[in-house]
Parts: C-alpha cells; sequence; structure tokens
C-alpha cells in the first residue's frame, strides 16, 4: 500500500462526484458501522440523488486526497466554517489521508478569514478531532430517516 508521500490533495472536479459518493458510503459502512447499529448504518450510508449530490459537492469548497489517480479521501468546507463533511476510503484508513484533509481545509478556512472550524463528528471521528485539536461542544443526536445516531458538536479556534 503507499505511503503518505504518494498521497496529493487536489480540489473537486464534477467528474469526481461517483468516487466521492463511493467514498462515503463504503467509510460509514465498512468503517462507521463499528460504531453505529445496522439501522442507522442503513438511514446513514443512502445518497438518494447522485445529481442532488453533486450540486453540494460544486457548492462549496471541496477537496479529494489522491493516491496515483486514485481519490481515496474528501473533505469541504460550508462558507461559516463547517467542515461538513470528510470520508476516507477503507483501505487507506491511518495513513494520514483525513489528517492531509484537514490541514488543506484548516489551512482555507483561514484564508477565508474564519477563526474557527466546526464539525458535526461521528462516534467514528471524534477520536481523531479531539488528537487534531478539536473540542466537544455538545453530544448530540441527529435524525437520519427515522433513525437517531449520535455524534459531537466539536470547534477548533484556528491560529
Amino acid at each position: 500500500m503507499s505511503s503518505r508521500d504518494d498521497i496529493g490533495v487536489r480540489e473537486y472536479d464534477a467528474t469526481d462526484a461517483g468516487a466521492t459518493i463511493d467514498i462515503f458510503l463504503r467509510a460509514i459502512r465498512e468503517v462507521a458501522s463499528k460504531d453505529y447499529n445496522p439501522a442507522q448504518i442503513d438511514a446513514w450510508a443512502k445518497v438518494d440523488d447522485p445529481k442532488v449530490w453533486a450540486q453540494w459537492r460544486a457548492s462549496r469548497p471541496t477537496w479529494l486526497a489522491i493516491c496515483e489517480t486514485q481519490p481515496i479521501g474528501f473533505a469541504d468546507l460550508k462558507a461559516d466554517g463547517c467542515l461538513d463533511m470528510m470520508f476516507v476510503h477503507p483501505d487507506y484508513q491511518g495513513k494520514g489521508v483525513a489528517s492531509l484533509l484537514l490541514k488543506t481545509v484548516e489551512t482555507a478556512a483561514s484564508h477565508q478569514g474564519h477563526r474557527r472550524i466546526f464539525t458535526e463528528a461521528s462516534l467514528t471521528a471524534r477520536p481523531f478531532f479531539e488528537r487534531k485539536g478539536f473540542i466537544v461542544l455538545a453530544a448530540q443526536t441527529v435524525e437520519k430517516r427515522g433513525q437517531t445516531p449520535p455524534n459531537f458538536r466539536t470547534e477548533k479556534m484556528l491560529a
């Protein structure tokens, strides 16, 4: 498997929608499934309309982590400083992909004048975000298709 030196980041392109959907679904089904029950995973791991998904990705800065030419992760940043989505392909977990994506998001947020970034971290992602300097503001549940999986409102002040 690849080293972190083989991994780069580039801006999202409209042709990347399918790859980001695949990463999103596989990360939830294969990684987050250790922290959530099957009904919660089934409710979360859905993309009802790929065209709407593509519009969301294109509506805000989104970056892809790339190994060789293969997308292996993605992250985005909403205009208010929210890191809305960050997912890494299951085969590339623990290889620095999320750290590289987070650094990209933090740099962009700083350039946009944000003094903090925030996210709703899953049970699975919470330890990563805490290691990266995020603090948990509150535990919460979010309704998804009749399920209420727990997550955490977190934030990080930027230097």
